[in-house]
Parts: C-alpha cells; structure tokens; sequence
C-alpha cells in the first residue's frame, strides 16, 4: 500500500525496541515521522535503533524508556517527548506481555503483568497522551489487540491475555466515542500470529503466519487515514475462524 506522509508529526511507539514494534517504528520514519523509541529494559538495543532511524531517514529519534504500567514513569516518559521532540500525535500502544501458562498453574506476579501491560498501559499511555491532542484538536491512537478478542474466544492457557485485549478494544471504542468532537480517531489493529511470535500452532491461516508488514499496513493507514473513522478494528488473522479455541 502506499505509504502516508508523515512529516511533521511526532510518534510513539511503546515497546518499539524490538519485534513488531521496533518494525513498526522504522515504517513511521520512513514515513518522514520524528519517532520515539519507547524500551523498558532494552535500553542499549533501542538507543542504537533511534541512531539508525536518524541516520537512514534523516529524521529526529530519541530513545525514551519507562514502565508504562506505573503512571508515574508514563507522565514522565510523555514529559521528556514534549520537552525533545514537542506533543505527540501518534500513539501506537503495543507493550503487552504474552504468557502461554495454564491459569491455573500461572504465577500471580505473571498473571497482574500480562494484564498490566495489555490493558493499563494502553489505558495510561492513551489517557496522558490526550493531554496534548485535546489542545491540538488532533490526534491518532492505534491500539494492538488481538484476533480472538473480536470473535469473543477464551482459553484456559493465557487467560489474562484474552481479558486484557478484550479490554484493549472496549476501551478502543469507548474512547474513539469519548473524542468523537475532537479531531482524534482511536483504533485497533488485531493479528493473530506473527512471524515474530515465540511459538506457532500447528495449522495457520493461508499456511502462514501474519508478516510485520501485514500488520503495520493497517496501522499506517490509521495514523495518516481519514477522520472519520474511527472506533474500528482490523484483524489481521488471514481468515481465522477455528471451530474451538
């Protein structure tokens, strides 16, 4: 697809480190985006990419880290972006922890942090970044949920993930409603499996898993795409439909 242009503009990508996010990142400066590189504890990884994102695309990176479960350190990672780089007008919330462990038998601590990273760190990070875009009277938050979310599945095996997105796309569309007036769009973007995923079912959609590029097409879209949507969600699954979870 082609690809929007975004200069001039400033974007987030939380847990941008790495993995679909760090790709995700590099897609929005080849958009002509100043970005920021969000990291937790892979700071050395992160620090490095923001160099190479200035040097390709000539574009200006900073390498930001935080717990975007501890409100505190969000208010603080927002701070800095403002100070550096000024508000920003793309969030892309993709922080969550996968844990494919029994509920039953999934340590408490891994439990509140499958469902601290998914949900409340989507939640803060959508809520302080709102500051700046209500003052804008512009925005564009894309939110990374998943698949089964939409079609309602559980599973005894992650069991807080499954929660915690479902929680992501209530609050995609109550806040797509809740800044409705304010030239703000809210959506989700919802993979199945990715080629950067830890493990893989036996059987997969179109006999692959999802490309990082199959994913970050519709967040593109999204962030540079029209007002007037917004609320919505896109599956990026190939067609998955199981008869169980």
């Amino acid at each position: 697809m082609d690809r929007p242009d975004l200069t001039g503009r400033t974007a987030l990508v939380t847990g941008s480190a790495k993995g679909l996010g760090s790709d995700c990142i590099e897609a929005l400066a080849r958009c002509g985006a100043d970005v920021v590189v969000h990291y937790h504890t892979s700071e050395e990884e992160a620090t490095a990419l923001a160099d190479t994102l200035s040097a390709q695309f000539g574009v200006n990176s900073l390498a930001v880290g935080a717990d975007v479960t501890e409100p505190d350190e969000v208010n603080a990672l927002f701070s800095t972006i403002e100070a550096e780089r000024g508000p920003v007008d793309l969030l892309v919330n993709n922080v969550g922890r996968f844990a494919p462990e029994d509920w039953e038998t999934m340590d408490w601590d891994v439990w509140k942090n499958v469902l601290e990273t998914n949900f409340n760190a989507t939640c803060l990070c959508s809520k302080r970044a709102l500051q700046t875009m209500r003052d804008a009277a512009y925005g564009r938050i894309v939110n990374i949920g998943y698949a089964g979310a939409e079609k309602g599945l559980v599973n005894p095996t992650n069991f807080p993930y499954f929660v915690a997105k479902t929680g992501v796309l209530m609050f995609t569309r109550m806040l797509a409603a809740d800044t409705q007036h304010e030239g703000i769009t809210v959506n989700a973007v919802s993979p199945y499996v990715i080629e950067t995923s830890d493990a893989f079912p036996d059987s997969l959609p179109r006999g692959r898993a999802a490309t990082t590029d199959d994913v970050i097409d519709p967040i593109l879209f999204f962030l540079g795409g029209p007002e007037y949507i917004s609320g919505e969600n896109v599956e990026v699954d190939g067609g998955w439909l199981p008869e169980s979870v």
